[in-house]
């Protein structure tokens, strides 16, 4: 059994759910969802034994990066234009991240902090981006294996 993770779920929107769900399967991690409004929280993490809610505001610098500091991983599933700022906080605390969406140029510019960190940044894991982009390579490949060529490619996902 490995140890005891502490994760950090930031958002609780329609992804939230099905997220904290599949983190408490294996009885090994604790998590702690955070969103402005506590009672979102509390509402989703009543139903989940091993999480806990509380309120946070990303904005506060101070108040994200003392959340992010007390966790081993963040989960980042809030709006992306808050996603750098909580990279920020990850790389001030040293501490692993992952968000669902595209590397924004903000977030580009934070690629050599995060390597000095030591941290792991993993971006664009969500459906869109992300399955989508495993699928379209999966199919990119088969084509590709039979001797054939793709001429164009668009995905209509999201």
């Amino acid at each position: 059994m490995s140890a005891q993770k502490n994760i950090l779920l930031l958002g609780s929107g329609f992804v939230a759910e099905p997220c904290l769900e599949y983190l408490l399967r294996s009885g090994n991690n604790r998590v702690t969802v955070a969103c402005r409004r506590a009672e979102k929280a509390q509402e989703l993490t009543s139903k989940y034994p091993g999480s806990t809610a509380i309120s946070l505001d990303v904005e506060d610098d101070a108040a994200l990066e003392a959340a992010v500091a007390a966790h081993d991983l963040t989960i980042s599933l809030i709006p992306y234009t808050q996603h750098a700022r909580v990279i920020k906080a990850a790389i001030k605390a040293k501490k692993h991240v992952v968000t669902t969406s595209y590397i924004s140029p903000a977030m580009e510019e934070l690629d050599a902090a995060a390597k000095e960190a030591g941290i792991v940044c993993m971006n664009e894991i969500g459906l869109d981006p992300g399955i989508d982009h495993l699928y379209a390579l999966k199919i990119i490949n088969e084509v590709h294996a039979e001797g054939g060529k793709i001429k164009s490619f668009e995905s209509f996902c999201g």
